[in-house]
């Protein structure tokens, strides 16, 4: 997913939870779905920010040699004014574009 044309806030905004959480029934199980979803777009940007970095790195391994790279500093500050991961997830899970299922409600109903 192209996390940078999300329609997702900048800052927290307040949700009416009740109302987030008729699609699963559980004030809980929504909020763990998000949180897992945020982990996911977490680790999604950062290996995404490691591999446009890791063209900037210096074989030498030089402590004393610091070099400031305008287009690293560039890339840096995009990342850091996206929104957050959890804004993220939240806005997909809002926007009914995260799948999720619970196995044991799955099973519960099968054996019904």
């Amino acid at each position: 997913m192209d996390y940078k044309k999300t329609n997702a806030p900048l800052t927290t905004v307040t949700r009416d939870m009740i109302a987030m959480a008729e699609q699963t029934g559980n004030v809980y199980e929504t909020v763990c779905i998000i949180g897992k979803r945020a982990n996911q777009i977490s680790m999604d940007l950062k290996k995404e920010l490691e591999k446009k970095l890791q063209e900037f790195t210096s074989s030498a391994d030089n402590l004393e040699e610091v070099s400031e790279n305008r287009e690293q500093i560039e890339i840096s500050r995009f990342y850091e004014k996206l929104p957050k991961p959890t804004l993220l997830a939240t806005q997909e899970y809002v926007e009914h574009k995260l799948y999720f299922s619970n196995p044991l409600k799955e099973k519960a109903m099968l054996s019904d």
